[in-house]
């Protein structure tokens, strides 16, 4: 049979998401005025609502902050934004209580580049649909500069142990690893010969269908660092397979599909909604776009299809009429004359079994 689509297009390898980013942060006024007007984003409502951690909502993607000790990421942070226009004026609206901080941004051709207070970098792109998925707000990607001459060490080392789908490009840009964790979503390994500050501890969280089989390899290699819990364990060193060497380090929280919080709605606000400038029904953001499985490939006629389909097969004979018949309701007949109340017994119902392979009949028949 002719398939005119991509199959392997769908394909997400094992890692089957990216949900969130973990940073410390030392304020959590500062980062209300970074993250929540600057940025747009929306506090959780529901999880550590406390002042020991904030848990910010970007689409169906998170940053965790718990307080402590500013951590940053080695790279940047892509994030999808609705409107530029929109960010540029809230970034500029949060420059005078940001101005003792690392904060600053620019406009580029391709995006914003945006720092956060303690120097973690965004890069602010307008929706893409053809690179980024159909959202209009998330974390598509994380861009990490690794060592030169890890790139290829790092997507076989996902590849491997992970079984995710990996990619190696060079561009100007230089060499990197590119592994998908999600729809639309990866990371990226880009080589430098810049010096790398050292790790200080932030991590990424993913979650894998195939939960077993990764633990185990990474067991076998000493490099679990924390067995958390029944659907959660993590892992830091990213290492060559063939000499054991460390490429890179960066913890991940590697979760089951079965954690309870798998696919966890996610409250997004609209940030342009003011108590000045209201639209009821406005106070909630959609943040993804129209999306179709494109134009059908079925048959107008299966049963004229080069493979009917089973069922089609099995739907296609005429109705048996005097099976029909015997299926029929069955109400109690009154005598001419009779005294006896009209109202009507119980209807004579076929069973489960046979009420689900054989045709409905309507009591009106």
């Amino acid at each position: 049979m002719d398939n005119p689509f991509n199959r392997d297009a769908e394909n997400l390898g094992n890692v089957t998401g990216l949900e969130h980013l973990n940073v410390e942060i030392p304020d959590q006024g500062i980062a209300s005025d970074f993250y929540l007007l600057g940025m747009g984003f929306t506090r959780d409502p529901y999880l550590f609502p406390g002042t020991n951690n904030m848990w910010v909502n970007i689409g169906k993607n998170q940053i965790h902050m718990p307080k402590g000790e500013p951590l940053v990421f080695r790279g940047h942070i892509a994030i999808v934004s609705p409107d530029r226009e929109a960010l540029l004026d809230r970034l500029t609206g949060v420059k005078k209580q940001l101005a003792d901080t690392k904060f600053k941004f620019k406009e580029h051709n391709e995006y914003v580049g945006v720092s956060c207070p303690w120097g973690n970098k965004f890069h602010v792109y307008n929706p893409d649909p053809e690179r980024f998925g159909k959202i209009n707000l998330g974390i598509p990607y994380v861009e990490f500069t690794v060592p030169e001459g890890t790139a290829k060490g790092i997507a076989r080392f996902y590849r491997k142990m992970l079984g995710a789908l990996t990619c190696i490009e060079k561009n100007g840009e230089g060499k990197a690893a590119h592994i998908k964790v999600g729809p639309h979503q990866e990371l990226i390994f880009r080589e430098t010969d810049k010096k790398i500050p050292e790790f200080d501890g932030h991590h990424l969280q993913v979650y894998v269908e195939d939960f077993g089989k990764p633990h185990e390899k990474l067991r076998k290699l000493d490099l679990i660092t924390e067995e958390s819990d029944r659907c959660q364990y993590r892992f830091e060193d990213i290492v060559d397979l063939d000499t054991g060497k460390v490429l890179f380090t960066i913890e991940h929280e590697v979760r089951s599909m079965t954690h309870p919080l798998y696919n966890r709605p996610l409250v997004n606000r609209n940030p342009s909604q003011t108590n000045r400038n209201y639209v009821m029904g406005g106070d909630a953001w959609v943040p993804t776009l129209p999306d179709t499985v494109g134009p059908s490939g079925a048959s107008p006629d299966p049963l004229k299809a080069p493979k009917a389909p089973t069922i089609a097969k099995r739907r296609s004979p005429a109705p048996d009429r005097g099976l029909a018949r015997r299926l029929r309701w069955r109400w109690p007949r009154l005598a001419r004359g009779s005294s006896r109340s009209t109202s009507m017994s119980a209807p004579r119902c076929v069973s489960p079994r046979q009420s689900a392979a054989m045709p409905w009949v309507s009591p009106a028949t």
